[in-house]
């Protein structure tokens, strides 16, 4: 066999083509909406997936306080962080975080679904997350889609 009949593609950063996409957290189920946020920023959900390259699209998620819980997850989970001194360990639940800071909910989900290296981090800085219906990025003009479009 003299040549291939095919060629691998593997992309860098330079030839990543990224998008902008919208997604409406109205009504969304948090862990579901979070998974496919997840793919569409690491990109898996495009023919040149490149493990190693960021070449993720770019989302912005608005209405993130309106996001679902299923079951007493609202109540029942509970986040757990540190202040770095004894006794420090502070507690919270999905209902604190959505009345004072809602965007964390989303933002923590979908960190926990990247990878824990630079280039999680990195992908992760490709994540708009917003509590109302308005976003400063109209200039990229984002394509709206639907979580149940997402394949």
């Amino acid at each position: 066999m003299e040549s291939l009949s095919y060629k691998t593609i593997s992309v860098n950063a330079g030839t990543a083509n990224k998008e902008w996409y919208l997604i409406d957290a109205t009504d969304a189920v948090l862990g579901r909406l979070a998974s496919q946020v997840a793919k569409i920023l690491r990109g898996k959900n495009k023919p040149s997936y490149t493990p190693h390259v960021d070449c993720g699209d770019n989302v912005i998620i608005i209405n993130a306080d309106k996001v679902r819980l299923t079951g007493n997850k609202m109540t029942g989970k509970v986040y757990t962080r540190h202040t770095g001194y004894p006794g420090g360990q502070r507690f919270a639940t999905p209902a604190d975080y959505l009345a004072k800071k809602p965007t964390f909910v989303i933002e923590k989900a979908v960190k926990g679904m990247l990878p824990k290296n630079r280039l999680g981090a990195a992908i992760l800085g490709n994540l708009k997350v917003y509590a109302g219906a308005e976003h400063p990025h109209t200039a990229q003009s984002p394509k709206t889609i639907k979580l149940n479009e997402i394949k």
